[in-house]
């Protein structure tokens, strides 16, 4: 009988001019060169990034998934053909089906971790009820359009709570560092319920604003259809305990029991973070980032990284991860928004919180993102609390510059530079709310440390792309949500709360993720860790 493995040959750099096709036979030349006696039955693309560290000689870089009929090579060939290696690609197919638990287990929280953890909850028959304080998708984008329209902000549901979480309202970004095997299934799921094919192929891959609220929609419906619910409207305000246990959430349309509870909240739920202590659950302060969202013409950026290249069709829009330390303190990019637009992100009246997002073509006037530094817990009292204060306490002083109205402060680039004040846009024009922007001092925003780090920071990056640093760029605060600044603790093997036997702290509210796909692949570790208990399979 004939045997097959899969392989994944990599590196193979070509001219954005060369094509799927050249790549894919170059992968099947390297394969017949160092593996003779295999026949190569299939190959496709496998993922796809641009080198861009060299403008005048722009790359794409491929990795080819290649079904090869033979044997599996010693690591010698392997090595050979520039690291390739086999296949192996994360299934949940194996996991058992457990009895259905007298009680739901209960997610809280509906963006990716608890999304994706009812997912997996409710495939495996286990009918969970997933809560969350915001509204289903169609309420949540009228929210958003009403509080565009009036400056009304309801602070249960805007473009941080609601249906599919913080993501919903972003670039849809599925890059992440996290080295985590359920990722790849993550892309798998989300391409099922309607995302973009080439998420699965591409290096950086995206789904776009406008995309994401009908793979939401998508995701809830399996949900119901498996014999989950979703409670919409309901927000969290305690939980019922007993013997170490919870045996029922608190919610603000009654009780609900439940056989476990995921806490998958996100990072903007402060009213959660406070109620933790009251219930034993151990939380601890870490690192966080705070800085402003800059805005460049969306041809300049593509212009200074792809030279030539330029709006060439394989590349797409130009994209950027920069970094760097000033005197000790990290600066960095985050969230790039290709074609995009800045957006309000507040939760809370009388506070001012930027984000960026951008839809699937990533069309827009200009390329927005946030630049954010580095703030130890030292820095803000070493506190849970003293950390989620100074965050409140940029957004109100956001607020107050801004002139009222959920207005944001803005400058260009270069009178931040400079230390002066009052120089309107000419060259890019502000896209927060339609514009709904006031000229004013970035150093009455942010501390000294924070505005030193932010110009030093910008000098380097100019340094990095021609351009970054020019005069007429624009900024706009203030960003405080680019990551929880706690962590909610829980047991490394377990996953459970310490001392709370089935109450499961998940994703990046809960401080385990860093983004969307981060995120979901922690509802699907959670999930795991659930569905194994309930079948005695482990403790």
């Amino acid at each position: 009988m004939s045997q097959f493995y899969e392989l994944i040959v990599s590196d193979i750099a070509l001219s954005p001019d060369a094509g799927d096709e050249t790549a894919l036979s170059e992968a099947v030349k390297r394969v017949k060169k160092y593996v003779p006696a295999g026949k190569v039955c299939k190959a496709t693309v496998y993922r796809c990034s641009v080198d861009a560290r060299r403008r005048n000689n722009v790359r794409l870089v491929y990795s080819v998934l290649c079904t090869v009929e033979g044997v599996l090579p010693d690591k010698a060939a392997l090595s050979a053909m520039h690291g390739a290696h086999p296949a192996a690609p994360f299934t949940v197919d194996g996991l058992p089906v457990p009895n259905k638990p007298t009680a739901p287990p209960v997610v809280v929280g509906m963006g990716p971790a608890g999304l994706f953890a009812a997912l997996l909850l409710a495939e495996r028959g286990m009918a969970p009820v997933l809560m969350e304080r915001g509204a289903c998708m169609k309420e949540r984008i009228a929210c958003r359009d009403e509080f565009y329209r009036t400056g009304v902000l309801d602070t249960e549901c805007n473009i941080q709570f609601g249906a599919g979480g913080a993501g919903t309202f972003s670039d849809g970004k599925l890059v992440t560092r996290v080295n985590d095997p359920r990722c790849a299934l993550v892309l798998k799921l989300l391409a099922e319920l309607g995302a973009p094919e080439d998420i699965l192929r591409k290096a950086r891959p995206h789904v776009g604003t406008d995309l994401l609220p009908d793979i939401i929609e998508n995701a809830a419906k399996r949900i119901t259809a498996l014999g989950g619910s979703i409670l919409y409207r309901t927000r969290l305000t305690g939980f019922l305990m007993n013997g170490g246990n919870v045996i029922a959430v608190k919610t603000d349309k009654g009780e609900i029991p439940c056989s476990c509870c995921v806490l998958a909240t996100g990072h903007s739920a402060r009213d959660v973070y406070a109620m933790l202590p009251d219930y034993g659950i151990k939380r601890d302060v870490k690192s966080f980032s705070v800085g402003v969202r800059v805005e460049h013409l969306t041809e300049d950026i593509d212009s200074a990284m792809y030279g030539a290249l330029a709006g060439h069709p394989a590349l797409g829009h130009a994209e950027y991860s920069l970094s760097h330390r000033v005197n000790g303190r990290g600066v960095y990019s985050f969230c790039m928004c290709p074609g995009g637009e800045v957006v309000c992100g507040s939760t809370e009246l009388g506070g001012v919180v930027t984000n960026g997002m951008s839809p699937y073509a990533r069309n827009g006037r200009n390329s927005n993102a946030a630049i954010a530094v580095s703030v130890d817990p030292k820095d803000v009292g070493g506190t849970p609390e003293a950390a989620m204060e100074f965050q409140r306490m940029l957004e109100r002083r956001a607020f107050e510059l801004g002139g009222g109205g959920f207005a944001a402060p803005m400058c260009t680039l270069g009178d931040f530079m400079s230390g002066t004040k009052g120089t309107r846009p000419t060259v890019v024009c502000p896209t927060y709310m339609d514009g709904n922007c006031t000229l004013a001092d970035m150093r009455e925003l942010f501390p000294d440390y924070i505005i030193s780090t932010l110009r030093g920071g910008f000098r380097a990056f100019g340094g990095v792309i021609r351009g970054f640093d020019a005069s007429h760029a624009l900024l706009t605060g203030a960003e405080t949500r680019t990551s929880a600044p706690m962590r909610i603790l829980r047991d490394p093997e377990g996953l459970t709360a310490p001392g709370i036997g089935n109450l499961y702290p998940c994703g990046e509210g809960a401080g385990y993720a860093g983004g969307i796909t981060s995120a979901a692949a922690d509802g699907l570790k959670v999930a795991e860790r659930i569905i194994l208990r309930a079948a005695g399979i482990v403790p």
